[in-house]
Order: C-alpha cells, then structure tokens, then sequence
C-alpha cells in the first residue's frame, strides 16, 4: 500500500485560549462548577499547556454551553460530514484525481453517531461510485487513523480496491461537558475539531514520491482501559482523562514501535521522520523521555497541538501533512497514535521515489503482515 496525498479540514472560526477560558467564565455553566474547578479551567486555559488555539464548530463560541443531546447530535450531523468531505475534497484535488478514481472509503469518527454512517452522507456529497465499497469505524477514539489505514490495506490487498480514501472527522465540540472532575475539565480544555483524508492506493504513482505502508503493529492493554476512554452522563459523552495517560501512552507506544523495529532490522536512530499523535504537551514530553529522543523531532506534532489542539483521531493526519512536503528519498518515517482502550498503535512507513515506487531494501526490510 502506498499513501499518495493527505488533506485536511477546519472549521472556520478559530479560537485562543484565552477566549474560551472568557467564554467559560460568563457562561452559565461556571456558577455550577466549584472554586476549584474553575481555577484548574483558567490554569489550564491561560497556562502553558501546549496549545494556544483551537478551531470550534461554534460561532459564536457561547453555542458551547447549550449542552443538550439533541444540541450536541445536531453540531455532530451539520458539521462532520462537511468536514470530512471538505479534507477528502482536498486530499483528491492534491493527488490529481476525481471522485470516480475512488472504489473505497472508510470513516474513522468516536464523537457522534449516526446510522446509516458518516460515509452515506460523505460519498454523496464527493460523487463516488455507487458500487464503492463503504466502512464505517466507531469508538477507537483518538488512535483511530491507523486502524482506518491498516484497514484500506486489507482492502487494497485483498483486490476489492484499487484506491482508497482513508478520513477520520471529530467535532470534539459535539462531546463538549463540563462538571467538577479534574480530568473532564483538562479534557474540555484541549480537544479541536477537524478532519483529515489520505489517499491510499495499491500501486505507486510515477509522478511522485510517496509513502510505501511496510509494517504495522496494534496493542490492546484493556486493564488500562478506564485511564482514557468515553463514559455516558444524561444521555451526553464525557470524556475521561487520567492523571495516568502521559507515562501509559509512552509506555504502550514504546512496545508498539520496539515489536516493529526488531522485525524489521531498524533501530530509532535510522527513524528519519517521526508522526506522532499528541494527545497533550504532558503525553508528547512523556514519548520522548521514554523513546530517549530530542522533543523537536516531534516539531510538526507540536506545531498541530499549538495551532488546533487536540483534534483526536485526525490529529496525526494534520501531522502527516505538514510532514509530506518534505520527503527524502529512501527515509524511514514512524507513525503512531493511541487512544481509547487503551490502544496503541504504529507503522512503519518508507519513502518511494516516482519513477518504480520501491527503492534498494536493505536485506532486513520488514514484511508487511497478511
């Protein structure tokens, strides 16, 4: 498999820190938090804590508090699809190809449901084939992109699709909830919405680079489940994030990425280009002293958590972009993600040039898994 163009998608207004921790304070929802959990929200908010502003499908921002199901279902219906279809859009146009060049599209989404799924509503809108093949992934929470790739692969794989389209779409302001638990409160603080689509195909382009998919590898440790995951309060989603998570994720995605590097013969130092998902300043710091490397390989992640916080699942799709317009001929690339679960996962990437896809391989070169 060979990932050939990503794009993403925004809402349209974006907002600072500062002005959600304003927006918080006059609303209605701050005389029923405690003392103490509105000065963990204006620590949080007006602290340095990684991320300085997201982009909110809300305008104005005071639409956050209107926190019933039926508010919160209808931000989810209006805006996800468009998302998803806006970073699809995107991702075709950079690839060079039209709606029809696609026979494949799975949808990767864990802050809202609906039936028939997101990708009913998304292929319409971009014109695929009516016979294209459409899957609808829920409730892998932030790690959810890896699974959505690793799952076009099988399909690429098995013959079924030639090109795939690979999007994962969170209105994080649809799961918005707020009471007087600390980790409820960071996680309001954190959390974007977005989306972003990849372009997948069987064979390699011959006009371009690309990135050839080598080796995958996927972890379940489900006595760490309740650490991070969604619970349900008067018919809303509220998010739990434990104190736990930062030293969790970089201990799971230690083994996830180790598993990978021994079969393939690599060691971290031979990683040329690490995409990673964030989840927060703590979890991304917490990665690199476990992994023993330098904070600035992960500048790109960074500069995402900066800009538009916490998107969950197409954070690393936000990462993978800015990462593709630069890439060297014949280097190795890492990505991960983790979320709910507590999963982890990561793949092993290598970068093609255009004219025959695969370059020289050193004799270890990992086999990708069946």
């Amino acid at each position: 498999m060979f990932v050939t163009s990503v794009g993403t998608s925004t809402p349209e207004r974006q907002y600072s820190q500062r002005e959600c921790w304003e927006a918080i304070e006059a609303s209605p929802c701050a005389s029923r938090l405690s003392r103490r959990s509105r000065a963990i929200l204006k620590k949080v908010l007006l602290g340095r804590n990684g991320v300085s502003h997201r982009y909110l499908a809300l305008d104005p921002i005071s639409e956050a508090f209107d926190l019933t199901p039926d508010a919160l279902h209808a931000r989810f219906l209006t805006h996800a699809p468009r998302l998803a279809t806006e970073a699809a859009t995107r991702a075709l146009a950079r690839r060079g190809l039209e709606s029809l060049d696609i026979d494949g599209l799975i949808i990767s989404t864990c802050t809202g449901y609906l039936c028939p799924g997101l990708t009913s509503y998304v292929s319409e809108r971009l014109g695929l084939p009516s016979c294209a093949m459409l899957l609808d992934l829920v409730g892998q929470g932030c790690g959810a992109a890896l699974p959505n790739l690793n799952a076009a692969r099988a399909l690429l794989a098995g013959g079924q699709c030639r090109r795939v389209l690979s999007v994962c779409v969170e209105v994080c302001s649809a799961a918005f909830y707020l009471d007087d638990d600390p980790g409820v409160l960071i996680s309001a603080c954190l959390f974007g919405d977005g989306g972003g689509a990849v372009v997948v195909e069987k064979s390699p382009p011959q006009d371009r680079s690309s990135l050839e998919w080598v080796d995958y590898e996927t972890s379940l440790c489900a006595e760490d489940r309740d650490f991070l995951r969604f619970d349900h309060r008067g018919g809303m989603l509220r998010n739990i994030l434990a104190p736990e998570v930062p030293e969790k994720a970089a201990g799971h995605a230690e083994a996830v990425l180790d598993r990978v590097l021994d079969r393939a013969g690599l060691s971290r130092g031979e990683i040329g280009q690490w995409v990673t998902h964030a989840g927060g300043r703590e979890v991304l710091l917490a990665i690199a002293r476990r992994l023993g490397l330098d904070p600035e390989l992960f500048r790109q992640s960074w500069d995402v958590l900066e800009e538009c916080g916490n998107l969950s699942s197409p954070f690393v799709l936000f990462v993978l972009e800015r990462a593709m317009e630069v890439m060297p001929p014949g280097q190795w690339w890492w990505l991960n993600s983790f979320g709910a679960g507590f999963t982890s996962h990561g793949a092993l990437l290598r970068v093609t040039n255009g004219a025959n896809g695969n370059l020289e391989k050193r004799s270890t070169h990992a086999k990708p898994k069946d």
